[in-house]
């Protein structure tokens, strides 16, 4: 099951399993011919995505690029604008959020750089695509939204598609999760004006923090720590929304 935790109260949400459906059997063809052709054309255009939107650009990790393709975009993406979901750039998901486009999705992800059997945590769940792209490349995944309403629904998605290994709770994200740290891994998806503390203390020795830093202007950061401390470097301009709760006290 996937929990989702508010405050001290838990709402366990079933995962419903469609015929052991994992995300690299979601698009079935078992279906009507009309379902079927659409699920076709789904597989195109997340393949010309991977090829003219990652592949041609700088995403070279093979993980990375499996999962993206593995991974159906469109069931994360609100029906009325479904027909954008592999284009190139972010869409609108409700309550002033949106999800981001496919290649800051594979970016973040290849930042990280795991090792194998890696323990990742994500601040901003959103529409759940990116955990679900975690999902592909880590062992273990916890995603911590601030929404209640953002957070069920992308555990229904999950639970639809039949992802395992991702828990989400409901929460501040500046605070990390501490009670799973260390992690191998963290993405954050949303804006701050500074670094979490909280976040650098949750990392393990050797792990990353992958997260645009700036208000306004906005700068790809990425911290690793080390035996001897914290390193830091900017990569790339970003555009994301402003990461609330704790973030804008100080």
């Amino acid at each position: 099951m996937a929990k989702i935790s508010c405050g001290t109260s838990t709402l366990l949400i079933t995962l419903i399993l469609f015929g052991g459906c994992s995300v690299g059997r979601t698009d079935r063809t078992s279906a009507s011919p009309h379902q079927a052709e659409q699920t076709s054309n789904w597989a195109v255009q997340r393949r010309e995505m991977v090829e003219s939107q990652l592949r041609a650009r700088d995403i070279f990790s093979p993980t990375v690029l499996t999962a993206m393709a593995r991974v159906p975009r469109h069931l994360f993406v609100p029906l009325k604008e479904r027909a954008l979901s592999y284009n190139d750039h972010p869409l609108p998901i409700g309550y002033q959020q949106t999800i981001s486009q496919p290649y800051i999705v594979a970016y973040m992800t290849q930042l990280l750089n795991l090792p194998e059997e890696a323990k990742v945590l994500e601040i901003g769940t959103g529409s759940g695509y990116q955990a679900a792209v975690l999902a592909e490349v880590a062992n273990e995944v916890y995603t911590i939204e601030i929404l209640p309403e953002l957070a069920e629904r992308a555990s229904g998605t999950f639970a639809q598609l039949g992802i395992e290994g991702v828990q989400v709770k409901v929460g501040d994200g500046y605070l990390g999760w501490p009670e799973q740290a260390p992690f191998d891994g963290i993405i954050v998806t949303a804006a701050p004006d500074h670094v979490p503390q909280p976040l650098i203390e949750q990392l393990a020795v050797g792990g990353k923090l992958v997260l645009p830093v700036g208000r306004g202007f906005q700068i790809m950061t990425v911290l690793t720590k080390t035996e001897g401390g914290i390193t830091t470097s900017e990569t790339i301009p970003v555009r994301f929304v402003p990461m609330t709760g704790r973030a804008r006290a100080r």
